[in-house]
């Protein structure tokens, strides 16, 4: 392969300064731009034209953060890949940034070796992720598949009961709305409980929102 341009697109400029200076030193790899958040990027990258062919990609930045630009950037730019760089390991950040179209997964701790490994990995095949990431991806994709089984086996009456359950209504006016007993309602309630394995509305309305179920 020809040399790899790059783009580091981080708000902390000693940890940016640091990683373009790992890479520097690798004739391999180029680096084009170095912003300090999303916005800033998109506006270098379509100023000088020239696109990078990778972008280590922070999450948590001013302005427009990395899933935004990575958003962007799928929609846009299609042939960039973004390598998301970053301290988090939280798996609804992960999902996220999957979602916008991440082809892959750094931690900042990484080497210098995996780090390159990764750009030549994504340049070449077009996804990395590290074994601690996919262990993770692992666990993502099973508790998606356990909540998708959840809701295949809620019928419409229990889904109309989340939804209405996540508003302000009491369950009095639950039953209203879904012109049934109150008794009926503390059925479907308890219902959601035991599938859900929650103990209070709450409970179930966290579970909702983690789940994105609405």
């Amino acid at each position: 392969m020809n040399t790899t341009k790059i783009a580091i697109v981080d708000d902390h400029k000693l940890v940016s300064k640091a990683i373009e200076d790992m890479i520097s030193v690798n004739p391999k790899y180029h680096v084009l731009y170095n912003c300090a958040n999303g916005e800033e990027f998109i506006e270098t990258l379509n100023k000088n034209k020239e696109e990078p062919h990778i972008v280590l990609m922070d999450i948590n930045m001013p302005f427009k953060n990395g899933i935004e630009t990575t958003e962007y950037l799928t929609k846009k730019h299609p042939n960039i890949k973004v390598i998301a760089l970053t301290m988090e390991d939280n798996e609804n950040t992960i999902i996220k940034m999957m979602r916008a179209g991440a082809t892959g997964y750094l931690l900042k701790d990484m080497t210098a070796l995996t780090l390159f490994e990764a750009i030549d990995t994504v340049r070449r095949y077009g996804v990395f992720y590290t074994d601690f990431i996919n262990q993770k991806i692992m666990k993502i994709k099973s508790d998606e598949n356990k909540v998708k089984i959840l809701l295949d086996n809620l019928n419409d009456n229990e889904l109309e009961f989340m939804k209405l359950s996540c508003t302000e209504l009491t369950y009095k006016e639950i039953a209203d709305v879904m012109t049934v007993s109150p008794k009926t309602v503390d059925n479907y309630r308890n219902n959601l409980f035991a599938k859900f394995d929650v103990k209070s509305r709450v409970g179930l309305v966290l579970f909702v929102i983690k789940n994105n179920l609405l």
